[in-house]
C-alpha cells in the first residue's frame, strides 16, 4: 500500500522546455527540484509513448516505445551531437505556451536524424547492448516506423498485402532496404531510455517517484498490432472484428468509440499473458508506480462491430479478470499499480477491484451533484484510493469552480464550509484542502490546480479529437512561495515525508503493504 502522501499531474509535454514541447531536459530537473520543495512525493507523467491520432498519447504507434519529442536537444548538443544554431534554425512554433504538433513534425526528425549520423557510429557498441536488452519490441518498433515511412505514413492496413500481411519474404527484402532507418529509429529509443534513466534516477535522489501510464488498448495503426496479431481480435485479412469503446451514457448518448482492436484474450492466456507481462516489465523499468487506464474492462468491455459509426450496437463481453490481474501481481510484486476505476461501473467492477488489492480512484469533481450521494465525498473515502481534484480529462481545477453547475458548487460550497457565492479562488483552495485532508492515502492535483489556471490548461477534452494535449507551462510560474505553501499543506495534513533519508526508503519500499 502506498503510503501517506501527495503528487502533482504534469504531462512531460507541459513543461516549459525551449523547441516547442517538453523534454527531460533542465526544465524537467527544475521541476523535480520544485516538486522536493513542496515536499511533494509523486510526479504523474501520463503516457511517455509517442503521440498519434488527435496528438495523443493514447492513440500511440506503440505501447513500449518513448516519445521522441520528449529527447531534449540541448542535451544532445552538450553530448556533441548537435550544433546550437542547428537547434535555433527551426520553426518550433510561435508560441511557447502550446505545442504546435505540426511543426514539430517537420522539424523534430530532422534535427534527430543529424544527431544520429553523428552518435550512431559513436555509440554503436551501447546502442547495440541496448537493442539487445529490448529484443521484445524494439525491432519490430524500429521495423514498423521505417516501412511507415516508407509507405508515406499510410496506417498499416493501406500496405501492399505482401507486407501487410507479413510475407516472411518480403519482410526480409524490406529489412535490408530500410537497415539505414532502422537503425536510426533504434537509436532515437535509446536516446529517449538514456535521458530518461538519468531523469528519473535524478528524481529518486530527491524523493520523488514517477507514476506512468498504461493506456488499456493498442491503437491499430500500431506496431504492437502489425507485428503481433495473433493477440488481438482481428479477421484473416487483417482487420478487426471488433472495436472498443463505452456506452452511451449521460454525458454522450452514442457512447464513445475508440476505434482499438480488442484483445484476443483466449490467445493471450494461451500463451501465458507473456504480451503483457512484457508490457508491464517495459514500463516498470521507467515509473516506480503504474495508472492502468480503463480498469472496467478487465472485468467486462463494451465490444463494438468494426465499422459501426456509433458505440451504440456494442454488447458487453467477459474480461480476463484475475486471471490475468493475478499473474500481474505475482510477477511484479513490488509494484504499485492504480487502478483507472472510473466511468459506467457494474457490481463485476468493485469485486474485482478487491480481489486484485489495487487502489482505486476518487475524483473530486465529480463528488458534488446535490442528490447522487457520490462516493467521491471525502467522508466516504477509505486509505485504500488515491483522490484526485481532476484527471487530465478534466478541467483544472479553477475552470470548474467558475462553470460547473451552480448546484454543484453551491452544495460544494456548503460541503466545504464556505458562504453561498461564486468565489472562485476560495471554493478552488477549499478542494485542494479538502483533498490533502482527506484519509486516502494519496492525493493528486493537476499543476494547473495549484496554480489556480482557467479552461485555456486543460489538456484533454474526450470526445473532442482536435486541440488537445496543447497547453504548456509558462516559465518562471513555480515560485518558490508556492512551493512553500504547498509544503505548509503537505506538512500540515500529514502527506510530507519525515526526511530526505525517509523518503528515499519509502520511494523504494511504497509498494510494499
Amino acid at each position: 500500500m502506498m503510503e501517506r502522501s501527495c503528487g502533482v499531474i504534469l504531462p512531460v509535454s507541459c513543461l516549459p522546455s525551449p523547441y516547442g514541447i517538453g523534454t527531460m531536459g533542465k526544465a524537467a530537473y527544475e521541476f523535480i527540484d520544485f516538486l522536493a520543495a513542496a515536499k511533494q512525493r509523486w510526479w504523474q507523467v501520463l503516457p511517455l509513448s509517442p503521440t498519434g491520432f488527435g496528438d495523443s498519447p493514447y492513440q500511440s504507434v506503440s505501447v513500449f516505445a518513448g516519445n521522441p519529442y520528449f529527447i531534449d536537444l540541448d542535451m544532445l548538443a552538450a553530448d556533441g551531437l548537435l550544433r546550437p544554431e542547428e537547434l535555433t534554425a527551426a520553426d518550433w512554433g510561435e508560441d511557447s505556451e502550446r505545442v504546435d504538433y505540426g511543426k514539430l513534425w517537420e522539424n523534430r526528425f530532422p534535427i534527430l536524424r543529424l544527431a544520429a549520423s553523428r552518435g550512431l557510429p559513436r555509440d554503436r557498441a551501447e546502442v547495440d547492448a541496448f537493442a539487445a536488452e529490448n529484443a521484445d519490441w524494439l525491432a519490430d518498433y524500429a521495423f514498423f516506423m521505417a516501412l511507415k515511412q516508407y509507405f508515406g505514413m499510410k496506417s498499416w492496413t493501406e500496405w501492399p498485402d505482401e507486407v501487410r500481411m507479413r510475407d516472411r519474404a518480403a519482410l526480409e527484402k524490406y529489412r535490408a532496404l530500410l537497415a539505414d532507418d532502422i537503425d536510426f529509429y533504434i537509436y532515437i529509443q535509446f536516446l529517449f531510455a538514456k535521458q530518461w534513466d538519468a531523469m528519473h534516477a535524478y528524481a529518486k535522489e530527491n524523493g520523488i517517484g514517477i507514476i506512468g501510464d498504461l493506456p488499456i488498448y493498442a491503437a491499430l495503426d500500431s506496431a504492437d498490432v502489425w507485428a503481433q496479431p495473433q493477440f488481438f481480435s482481428l479477421d484473416a485479412q487483417g482487420f478487426p472484428t471488433a472495436v472498443a469503446g463505452v456506452p452511451p451514457d449521460y454525458f454522450c448518448e452514442d457512447g464513445q468509440l475508440w476505434g482499438n482492436p480488442l484483445y484476443d484474450w483466449d490467445a493471450m492466456r494461451a500463451d501465458g499473458f507473456g504480451w503483457w507481462i512484457r508490457r508491464i516489465a517495459a514500463a516498470a523499468k521507467r515509473c516506480d508506480a503504474i495508472r492502468i487506464d480503463h480498469f472496467r474492462a478487465f472485468a467486462s468491455y463494451w465490444a463494438v462491430p468494426y465499422g459501426a459509426e456509433t458505440a451504440r450496437g456494442g454488447t458487453w463481453v467477459e474480461g480476463p479478470g484475475m486471471q490475468l490481474l493475478g499473474v500481474l501481481n505475482d510477477w511484479f510484486p513490488q509494484l504499485q499499480y492504480i487502478a483507472e476505476d472510473l466511468g459506467m461501473l457494474g457490481p463485476d467492477v468493485g469485486a474485482l477491484l478487491n480481489e486484485c488489492g489495487w487502489p482505486g480512484m476518487k475524483v473530486l469533481q465529480f463528488a458534488f451533484a446535490p442528490q447522487a450521494d457520490s462516493d467521491y465525498l471525502p467522508h466516504k473515502y477509505s486509505k485504500k484510493c488515491i483522490c484526485y481534484t481532476g484527471t487530465h480529462d478534466n478541467q483544472p481545477l479553477g475552470a470548474w469552480c467558475a462553470e460547473a453547475p451552480e448546484d454543484e458548487r453551491e452544495f460544494a460550497s456548503e460541503y466545504l464550509g464556505l458562504p453561498r457565492g461564486k468565489n472562485v479562488g476560495r471554493l478552488r483552495r477549499q478542494l485542494l484542502r479538502a483533498g490533502m485532508a482527506s484519509v486516502a492515502n494519496v492525493f493528486i492535483a493537476q499543476m494547473q490546480d495549484w496554480l489556480g489556471t482557467g479552461a485555456d490548461s486543460r489538456i484533454n477534452s474526450p470526445g473532442i479529437p482536435q486541440g488537445n494535449w496543447q497547453w504548456r507551462l509558462k516559465r518562471g510560474r513555480l515560485r518558490p512561495a508556492l512551493a512553500a505553501e504547498m509544503a505548509r499543506w503537505t506538512q500540515l495534513y500529514g502527506r510530507a515525508p519525515q526526511n530526505a533519508t525517509d523518503s528515499d526508503e519509502q520511494l523504494q519500499n511504497s509498494a510494499a503493504d
